[in-house]
């Protein structure tokens, strides 16, 4: 990897790197913006940076705006983290093509900005460099990292993943290409946590390989897949069905997978009277009675959700396998009430468990040169600090969050956590979007930006690198190859998985 070194900045940036200035950023530009561009950095290429890039270039006039992606290719969670069997889903990729397309859009792929972790045969530009070169800045790199049980086993014994890796590994994501999870040790597999993404993880196991091969599904999944022994499948939650955070469309998918049985659910956790509860959740009520089509006892394989249960510990076999997971019952306060909190009874579940899933959620992290930018993080919750709009909060100096730091915004789950679909975050880029354009139209302070360059003030330094920075018509490259590689196999494309196959397909 290649990181910007200040022997090659430009005239601009020396002269700042060599002026000592007071912690944050100490000075903004309010010159009149009727006769220049807005320029503007979006960090992170998935839908939020997308929708905030397309709002912004609709509502400023002469708007100008530089993506930065630290992977060779675009679209974030869209190509990561989407269901191989949900194409549907992204569809989104056409309004993103559109913004690509405008003349006042660069999209700057293979550069991480501030983070070298893992980003392999890639540039690194500092923060701070990128901060000099522009109006304003919106972080809206998603969530890199999951959250953990914290429970005994877990980091010791094999078979246990998260369920954020094996999303990444069968959509592609280099970095978790050689995860090569091991299906084979048993038949029955757990899964912590009951959103949307540890149900996708249980129809990956659940579903007959023959339909995932149609869809851009990795051919290394595939033939994991292939192998595996997994027959039952436990998708355990804390809290009950009114409470469960999985949606109706991906319940619905596992009910009718073909050969596959539900167990029953657990009827007083269910209301009474299901038919006056709110449409959506009376949805998910009736689904769950209902059950599959296909009974238990004439199944291959069967699932099921098990509510109240809370994880205390993983065993493991004599080969460093975990062989079961520990469970606590809980309580609920109230059963029926969605927010109801839940207790332990004391009163311990064991069920076998060859293969384990955490999906208890992702996290954001802190970029490096966020705490010299006075930009304020939260690492508790894994979001940067906002007023609820985007605006970014300034870091004071005694490491309290404070007013706005001009110019500063950020947008998707690194604003509100990783919540939602994809149409909720483009609702929240939106805002974000808005907010941006509100500032600039009203003549409000935004970062100090006297070259007003842009990418142009920092690519001289980029390209001279060992490094090879991605254009959007290299991206068509790859995409082109890709497809090309699909239909080798009969499918809409075979996804490179590693930075160095993609750089590769470029030249």
């Amino acid at each position: 990897m290649t990181s910007i070194a200040k022997s090659w900045l430009c005239a601009t940036c020396r002269r700042k790197a060599s002026t000592p200035r007071a912690h944050g950023i100490s000075r903004y530009s309010t010159a009149t913006r009727h006769d220049r561009p807005f320029r503007m950095a979006v960090v992170g290429s998935g839908p939020a940076g997308f929708y905030t890039a397309y709002r912004v270039m609709s509502k400023v006039p002469k708007a100008k705006v530089d993506m930065f992606e630290a992977l060779p290719v675009p679209y974030g969670l869209v190509r990561f983290g989407v269901a191989p069997d949900h194409p549907e889903v992204k569809n989104c990729q056409d309004k993103f093509e559109e913004v690509a397309s405008s003349p006042d859009f660069t999209f700057i792929g293979n550069v991480s900005i501030g983070n070298t972790d893992g980003h392999f045969h890639g540039c690194t530009i500092p923060l701070a460099s990128v901060m000099r070169h522009y109006d304003a800045v919106v972080f809206a790199y998603g969530a890199s990292k999951d959250k953990r049980l914290g429970i005994p086993g877990e980091s010791d014994l094999q078979g246990i993943y998260s369920a954020r890796e094996f999303v990444g590994w069968y959509n592609g994501l280099p970095e978790y290409a050689d995860l090569s999870p091991d299906l084979t040790q048993g038949d029955e597999a757990v899964i912590v946590g009951q959103g949307n993404v540890a149900l996708d993880v249980a129809r990956m196991l659940l579903e007959n390989v023959d339909v995932l091969r149609k869809t851009d599904i990795t051919e290394a999944a595939i033939e994991t897949l292939l192998k595996s022994r997994i027959k039952r499948v436990h998708i355990v939650g804390r809290r009950g069905p009114m409470q469960a955070a999985f949606t109706i469309k991906e319940i619905r998918e596992l009910m009718k997978l073909h050969g596959v049985g539900f167990h029953d659910i657990d009827m007083s956790l269910i209301p009474d009277e299901v038919s006056k509860l709110p449409r959506a959740r009376r949805r998910l009520m009736e689904i769950m009675t209902k059950g599959s089509f296909c009974r238990v006892d004439d199944a291959h394989k069967s699932w099921s959700l098990d509510f109240c249960l809370s994880p205390t510990e993983f065993l493991g076999r004599l080969d460093g396998y975990v062989d079961s997971t520990v469970f606590e019952r809980t309580a609920l306060k109230s059963p029926f009430d969605t927010s109801s909190s839940v207790t332990g009874i004391g009163e311990k579940v064991t069920i076998p468990s060859s293969l384990v899933f955490r999906s208890i959620g992702y996290k954001s992290v802190a970029l490096p040169g966020f705490d010299e930018a006075g930009i304020s993080f939260d690492d508790r919750r894994g979001v940067i600090e906002n007023d609820g709009m985007g605006r970014v909060l300034r870091m004071s100096e005694d490491k309290t969050r404070d007013s706005q730091l001009p110019g500063v915004y950020c947008a998707g789950w690194v604003k509100r956590g990783p919540t939602g679909v994809i149409a909720s975050t483009m609702e929240d880029a939106f805002s974000t979007g808005d907010a941006i354009a509100s500032d600039w139209n009203s003549e409000a302070p935004f970062l100090e930006a006297e070259s007003n360059a842009g990418w142009e003030a920092l690519r001289s330094g980029v390209e001279s690198g060992k490094c090879k920075v991605i254009q959007w018509e290299d991206w068509k490259k790859i995409d082109q190859a890709e497809k090309e590689r699909g239909l080798l196999v009969g499918k809409e494309r075979e996804k490179f998985t590693s930075t160095k196959e993609m750089l590769a397909a470029t030249n």
